[in-house]
């Protein structure tokens, strides 16, 4: 089997799989990474989403071809439990939480429109978590929160 060789949260990382293997499947059962969860296995709800580069992308169908040489970056990437990454700590103060599912792919979403547009407008925020779904209804907190992060991050 071919080793696929990528950057995991800054870490040079080599595994050794199939290269038709999800990424997804990858992160949580050779990996230990638990942040994208499974949500549709279609690439729609956006539950799985990881930041390549600077996009947000699904991983439940994202083969590990696709990675090699590439940087990957999921919520254990952005912040720890000691220095929360803003968005975190936004995500915190405006209680933009419910049950959790959708969260770590909303935060990658969040943060790779941050990455691309440090100042994004409602307008652009809502866009660009138009590919992540929240049955809990907490998108209006949610855009609040990167927006807060956003002047946040500004200030800093």
């Amino acid at each position: 089997m071919p080793t696929i060789q990528f950057q995991l949260n800054g870490t040079a990382t080599a595994v050794e799989t199939d290269p038709d293997q999800t990424l997804l499947d990858v992160l949580r059962g050779r990996l230990g990474v638990t942040s994208p969860h499974f949500g549709c296995g279609a690439g729609e709800c956006g539950a799985c989403h990881v930041m390549v580069g600077d996009r947000a992308m699904a991983s439940c169908d994202m083969p590990m071809w696709s990675v090699a040489n590439k940087e990957v970056v999921t919520v254990e990437g952005l912040g720890t439990a000691d220095q929360p990454h803003p968005l975190q700590r936004a995500f915190i103060s405006e209680q933009a939480m419910q049950c959790g599912y959708c969260v770590s792919g909303i935060l990658i979403s969040a943060a790779a429109v941050l990455k691309r547009n440090p100042s994004p407008t409602e307008a652009e925020v809502r866009t660009a978590l138009d590919r992540n779904l929240c049955r809990c209804g907490s998108h209006n907190r949610m855009v609040r929160a990167v927006l807060r992060a956003a002047a946040e991050m500004a200030t800093s």
